[in-house]
């Protein structure tokens, strides 16, 4: 018993018509038969009473015609499904982005997504920088945002774009544009800084705007997320330097200063990465 005999019977018990049956599905008579006996020979089961001018279903026959109906829909659309993995429109994708991004690339690249790809899950994380390579490495996510530079050999990355850093301050703050920003005016001010490992590419980068000005921390605060930095800014526990794309965090009662710098933001994967829905995911970026 195959599908293609299920699909045999499943027409003829509609029709009850071994010309008619057989015109549809595109056999001769004596082919369609055949199956139609060869499926009651292996089951042992009479499936059709049929004379030279009638074709009816047998008990077992119309038993077995709402199973096998059930069945093969069943079948069909699990086929169908296995298809769409297969392709990379079915599944779940992993991706892992920074704080910064959730305003501004992060919503449009979701939309894209899911508009090419409607029956797609998607799950985002936000992860320090060593976690999200460790994540990366190990098959924990599939795709990564990042603003570190990769140095993993095993990971490929593709530049998006880049943006300036900002001074971020409260809105009462003295600072309101670039040329208020000094080493002398800067020397006293509580610094908020994000969390990471010093040899990353952007921890290193903020620390060359540190060093433009002649920063010496002798007295910060260090937390995660850039979100978290921003609420305590509000509050009047220091300033920050953070990627200007936070502006867009409908962050009321804080100003953004653009700094003469900026900030690299990459995609990442695994090399060699056989998982169709990633490489569907990467034509669209």
């Amino acid at each position: 018993m195959d599908l293609q005999q299920l699909k045999y019977f499943l027409a003829l018990a509609k029709e009850l018509h071994f010309w008619n049956t057989s015109a549809k599905m595109n056999i001769t008579q004596s082919a369609l038969s055949r199956n139609i006996q060869s499926l009651e020979s292996e089951l042992g089961v009479q499936l059709f009473y049929r004379d030279k001018r009638n074709v009816k279903l047998t008990p077992a026959g119309q038993f077995l015609q709402e199973k096998w109906s059930e069945e093969l829909s069943q079948m069909e659309a699990f086929h169908q499904l296995a298809r769409q993995i297969h392709l990379g429109e079915h599944g779940t994708i992993r991706i892992a982005h920074p704080d910064s991004i959730s305003s501004s690339v992060l919503p449009d690249f979701v939309k894209k997504v899911s508009a090419a790809f409607p029956h797609l899950n998607l799950e985002l994380f936000q992860l320090t920088n060593e976690i999200q390579e460790d994540y990366l490495k190990n098959y924990k996510i599939d795709l990564a945002f990042s603003r570190d530079i990769n140095t993993y050999s095993g990971i490929n990355e593709k530049k998006l774009y880049q943006e300036n850093l900002s001074l971020v301050v409260r809105e009462n703050h003295h600072f309101k544009t670039l040329s208020d920003i000094s080493e002398e005016t800067l020397k006293d001010q509580k610094f908020l800084l994000t969390t990471g490992d010093d040899g990353s590419s952007y921890n290193l980068l903020i620390q060359q705007v540190l060093n433009f000005y002649n920063i010496n921390l002798d007295s910060y605060i260090r937390c995660e997320f850039g979100s978290t930095i921003i609420s305590l800014i509000k509050n009047g526990l220091g300033i920050s330097i953070l990627p200007h794309s936070y502006h867009l965090h409908q962050n009321t009662g804080i100003r953004f200063i653009p700094l003469p710098f900026v900030t690299d933001l990459y995609i990442q994967w695994r090399k060699d990465d056989p998982n169709p829905i990633l490489k569907n995911i990467l034509e669209l970026v």
